[in-house]
């Protein structure tokens, strides 16, 4: 039997510590998504122009709703693009 010491892996183990994610709507206070500023709402789209998931964003499931909206208005109004090869 091999003892624990003895076990070697490819990778090095890390013990890295992650951060908790939070909506930052509910931290600051939000409570409307403004669809005509679309700078802010440039940090919830990828470089392709779909709209980045609650898992990596760490928006409410109220608020991504609100998001989702804010950015489908924008694209309607032609304030946003619906594809782009380099949007950011």
């Amino acid at each position: 039997m091999a003892n624990p010491s003895d076990i070697r892996y490819l990778n090095p183990q890390t013990n890295e510590v992650k951060k908790k994610k939070y909506c930052r709507f509910k931290k600051s206070g939000i409570k409307y998504i403004d669809y005509k500023d679309p700078d802010f709402l440039l940090k919830f789209v990828n470089e392709q122009g779909k709209l980045l998931p609650r898992r990596l964003t760490g928006t409410s499931l109220k608020f991504q709703r609100k998001v989702a909206t804010a950015v489908k208005r924008a694209r309607h109004l032609a304030l946003m693009p619906y594809l782009a090869d380099g949007l950011k």
